[in-house]
């Protein structure tokens, strides 16, 4: 299926620079099986690229503790190193940092300029396509929360390039375990047909990931964590950086120190993604 007219058009300006390579005014990028690949290779790419122009200029410290997210460099790298602990990484969030493994098995600690989110909350804060809107509407896919939390992170990983590692996936399910990291999944005659997986503390979801197996089931997996978030209270939707899956959303780039304010104000919030068993 080819574009609809309505998503052709142009992202705002402020997150232009930060695609790259992605085609920002695609909807139709699950019509692709290896779109989903491609931008988790670009993604690594330019986390590659971000690793090397940081070490030349200087050697980041090693947490913990954690530097403010406010002395990151320019490429936006605040901490390199460090075990990957559970409590770690909460405590990065926290502080509106959020870790990435790169091929050598080393871990960056990021808090990039700009920070995308997804406003959710603002008027025409989350766009939502025509196709994809039918899509939802029609019913092609059940969604399901927290029911298939490894196979979602596993899917993830399941590329030729990806940041994802055997630890970073280890950690994200401990937190799983503990209530933590949820998962969003679409399901289409009794198998996972895409999902996404993030971090939720206060009212501030954490996105970090998304795949799919069938088209728009990653999309239709964003919009019922939209909705989700909506219903229950949240203020925050971070997805760090745009790609042309969340282009079509029209995400909003933030400075960072706005995106510390709106991050301080959200975990102030008392929210819960699931109910308490």
């Amino acid at each position: 299926m080819g574009p609809d007219p309505d998503d052709e058009d142009e992202p705002p300006p402020e997150l232009a620079d930060l695609a790259g390579e992605a085609d920002l005014a695609r909807e139709d990028d699950d019509d692709d099986p290896d779109a989903a690949e491609g931008e988790e290779a670009l993604r690594l790419r330019l986390l590659l690229e971000l690793i090397g122009r940081a070490r030349r200029r200087r050697r980041p410290p090693t947490p913990p503790p954690f530097p403010p997210a406010t002395t990151a460099d320019a490429a936006g790298l605040v901490a390199w190193g460090g075990r990957l602990d559970p409590d770690l990484v909460l405590d990065a969030y926290r502080r509106g940092i959020f870790p990435m493994a790169d091929p050598s098995g080393e871990i960056g600690w990021w808090s990039p300029e700009p920070r995308v989110v997804i406003d959710f909350l603002a008027p025409g804060g989350f766009h939502v396509p025509r196709r994809l809107a039918r899509t939802v509407r029609q019913g092609r896919f059940e969604l399901r929360i927290d029911a298939a939390c490894a196979e979602v992170i596993a899917a993830c990983a399941d590329r030729d390039e990806t940041w994802i590692d055997d630890r970073v996936a280890a950690c994200y399910l401990e937190l799983h375990r503990r209530g933590v990291v949820h998962t969003v999944e679409a399901w289409q005659d009794g198998r996972l047909a895409g999902g996404l997986y993030g971090v939720a503390l206060g009212g501030a979801f954490f996105a970090e990931s998304m795949f799919h197996r069938v088209t728009d089931a990653s999309k239709v997996a964003v919009v019922g964590l939209v909705e989700r978030l909506r219903a229950r209270g949240f203020a925050l939707l971070d997805i760090q950086m745009v790609t042309g899956a969340t282009a079509i959303f029209r995400p909003r780039a933030l400075r960072r120190r706005d995106y510390l304010e709106r991050l301080a104000g959200a975990l102030r919030l008392a929210c819960s993604f699931v109910d308490a068993p």
